[in-house]
């Protein structure tokens, strides 16, 4: 921790961020001019928002060169990034994370009924090279977005179509990028073109990625390395043999295919319609963490794997602009989402091979207004929100490959969500602004426990239906131009899902997790503290303090079924747990950001977060909170001359003693460091990197990075896999 601490401040000692466009700064951030969308899914100043707000250019993207999504969220230096697999990255955001964080593509929800309380990899769905932008607004945000915006918004805007400014002429834009990387032998490959006229305009996106086994690094703990490999021998038997390499993580490797089609038209100058398509495929990638889980001296299990993940997006836009009594502007998006996922797992040396499949066919509809009356502004809309669930279960005898109906992991069900919203923003003088906002949703969940044949104690077909009101108030205030102030109040919510109420699943050894239909919405209550002081073009600090109250929260608790406390699942005696409300919880920390410029061509940022947070357990005693992230941050120090842009960056996060793990956490020795006690722990790690890009001419771009150049062994707080060794990234991009 020393070693890191030292290095931060003689990286803030150094100096920073270059103003240019592959920074993560440039000169209209120092005037507080930067336009926001994720607020509203409207266009507004961001010194007009009490919330803090942290944007992800399409620019960052080229220069820093993420392998997914998850890792481009990375960049923020403000979010947390976890991984059970290296198709994986689950979001931690100020002590939140999975079904308690929204996800928004283009203004559509992609949280589905399944989305589950444990760690999510839905966002390796999503396309980088697509991204024009990524917003990451922190705090609650239902009163736009709806159920589990309890945490935080990530707002992923992607690239249009670009229309041609001259009658008779096509404009034709594009680009190409082909990318290496040594640690897990990535090979990607990406193209995207626009073609657009007058009135019409066509964008096609395509990209493939491969990873191979993802290596570690050479130097941290033994407990990371992955000493042994499970072959099946002669399809009778599984068989233990030792990893030539231990510091090879496999079986981690996978491969994804993203395709998006654009197809806007212009019928007139107030009028924009647009028809996107949006598809991703991974191949089955296996659950590593699972793989290195051990049982009386040997593998726990045979295979552990997620079948292929699918994510298809139809979505029509219309935008309207009027300027009539009701509204300025308007955006009606209608949506169809189908994601595809599954589960195989087979124990070490067992013939049952077990398979769930889950299909959500997920509906949208809204229509968004906004309206300005004399200086100021609202925001206003309803929503409806349609899922359709169906879950089936398998199970395969693989000596004889015969088949019979397994247990499902969801009952076949439905989850509905109705809502309406209205925000407003009053500029109440240049320097002072209010915003406030109120919405009201009501859900309707219906599930068949049938298909599963258990006695669960209720009758097969359950329901659940109830309303939920959020809301938010906040204030700005610029005394000067260099000075931001701003506070804010506001309560975020998650109503029950699917997952919370109907999931049958082992959760870990012995035990079972059942579905609990008498499940009611949890909330979160947040305020905020912010301060944004910039030194004229020099420097600029930006922090935020929060504290967050979760109430009545959806949590694993002891459950009993018919009066019994345990259970026959998967021919062995399991205890009966179930999701419930039946706890409360806190977070409280701070984000600081520091931005800075200095004479030829040199620049400095760093990002820091610090969050603690206690939970209540079974017992009523109190226990560290799962999702809050140890200390951790990133600074940077950089240089641009001429075509040559260059970063020198460490990133960096705090050590957790047994002492201060969560209460859940404890028992999970195949993911963590072991101390002197045998005890779990998180290691304390820095990383030391850089990257460069070289702008040849107007059309290429050549990139060349060195991460992890000390090539440490760590990993991320709750992983459950290793992040990358020593990893040589070199790409090449053609813009036209």
């Amino acid at each position: 921790m020393k070693r890191i601490q030292v290095l931060s401040l003689a990286l803030l000692a150094a100096s920073s961020v270059a103003a240019n466009k592959v920074g993560r700064l440039d000169t209209t951030t120092f005037k507080l001019q930067e336009v926001v969308v994720s607020a509203s899914k409207w266009q507004q100043s961001k010194r007009e928002q009490p919330k803090r707000i942290s944007t992800i250019n399409s620019q960052q993207f080229l220069f820093e060169n993420p392998q997914t999504a998850a890792d481009l969220l990375d960049l923020s230096g403000l979010v947390y990034i976890q991984k059970s697999q290296l198709g994986g990255g689950s979001p931690m955001i100020r002590g939140f994370s999975t079904n308690r964080l929204l996800y928004s593509v283009d203004g559509i929800r992609m949280n589905t009924a399944i989305f589950r309380s444990g760690n999510l990899q839905n966002v390796i769905s999503l396309d980088p090279f697509a991204m024009e932008r990524t917003e990451v607004l922190f705090g609650p945000g239902s009163v736009i977005y709806g159920s589990d915006a309890m945490g935080g918004v990530m707002s992923f805007t992607t690239k249009n179509p670009v229309f041609s400014s001259k009658a008779g002429r096509v404009k034709v834009q594009g680009s190409a990028t082909a990318r290496y990387s040594s640690a897990n032998n990535e090979r990607t490959g990406h193209f995207d073109v626009s073609v657009g006229g007058r009135k019409w305009a066509f964008l096609t996106s395509f990209s493939s990625f491969t990873f191979d086994d993802l290596k570690q690094g050479s130097h941290g703990p033994q407990d990371y390395l992955k000493p042994y490999l499970v072959q099946r021998h002669n399809n009778k038997e599984d068989i233990a043999i030792t990893n030539p390499n231990p510091l090879v993580q496999s079986p981690s490797g996978y491969s994804q295919i993203n395709l998006m089609q654009k197809i806007a038209f212009r019928p007139s100058k107030n009028w924009d319609l647009q028809y996107a398509l949006h598809y991703s495929e991974t191949s089955d990638y296996s659950r590593y963490d699972r793989h290195t889980r051990i049982k009386k001296g040997l593998p726990q299990y045979g295979e552990w794997n997620y079948g292929p993940q699918v994510w298809m997006l139809n979505q029509f836009t219309a935008q309207h602009m009027a300027r009539n009594t009701f509204y300025d502007r308007m955006a009606v998006r209608l949506a169809v989402q189908r994601f595809e996922e599954s589960r195989i797992d087979r124990k070490f040396n067992k013939n049952t091979r077990n398979t769930t499949k889950e299909v959500v066919d997920a509906y949208s509809a809204g229509i968004d207004f906004t309206k300005n009356i004399a200086r100021h502004s609202l925001y206003y809309g309803i929503e409806y929100v349609y899922d359709d669930v169906r879950s089936n279960g398998l199970e395969t005898n693989v000596g004889t490959n015969e088949t019979k109906q397994g247990l499902a992991r969801y009952p076949q069900s439905h989850w509905a969500s109705y809502a309406a919203y209205l925000q407003a923003l009053f500029r109440l003088s240049s320097k002072l602004n209010l915003e406030a906002g109120l919405r009201y949703n009501y859900y309707d969940l219906s599930a068949d426990f049938s298909n599963n044949n258990l006695e669960l104690g209720f009758a097969p077909k359950q329901s659940n239906r109830k309303g939920a009101v959020s809301g938010s108030l906040g204030l700005t205030y610029q005394p000067t131009a260099d000075w931001l102030l701003s506070v804010n109040a506001g309560r975020g919510f998650r109503t029950p899902n699917v997952d919370d109420m109907g999931k049958l699943y082992d959760s870990v050894d012995g035990s079972v997790v059942v579905p609990n239909p008498g499940l009611k919405p949890e909330y979160a209550h947040n305020v905020e503290l912010g301060i944004v002081k910039t030194f004229g073009s020099f420097l600029k600090l930006d922090l935020s303090a929060y504290y967050t109250h979760l109430d009545n929260a959806l949590v694993r608790r002891d459950f009993t079924v018919n009066g019994k406390d345990r259970m026959l699942y998967k021919g062995e005696e399991a205890k009966i747990l179930a999701i419930q409300n039946a706890a409360s919880a806190y977070v409280s920390g701070f984000q600081l950001a520091c931005y800075a410029t200095l004479p030829m061509g040199f620049g400095y940022n760093m990002q820091l977060n610090l969050q603690h947070g206690k939970e209540e357990l079974d017992n009523g005693e109190r226990s560290t909170i799962r999702h809050a992230a140890p200390f951790f941050g990133r600074a940077a120090l950089t240089y641009r001359y001429n075509r040559l842009s260059m970063e020198l960056y460490t990133q960096f996060q705090a050590k957790r003693s047994y002492e201060d793990m969560p209460e859940s956490e404890k028992g999970k020795t195949e993911l963590y460091a072991l101390d002197s006690n045998g005890h779990v722990y998180v290691p304390a790690w820095f990383t030391l990197n850089v990257k460069a890009q070289y702008k040849q001419g107007n059309h290429f771009l050549i990139n060349a990075g060195l991460e992890n150049i000390a090539d440490r062994r760590y990993r991320h707080y709750s992983s459950g896999i290793s992040a990358p060794g020593r990893n040589f990234i070199v790409s090449t991009t053609y813009m036209f």
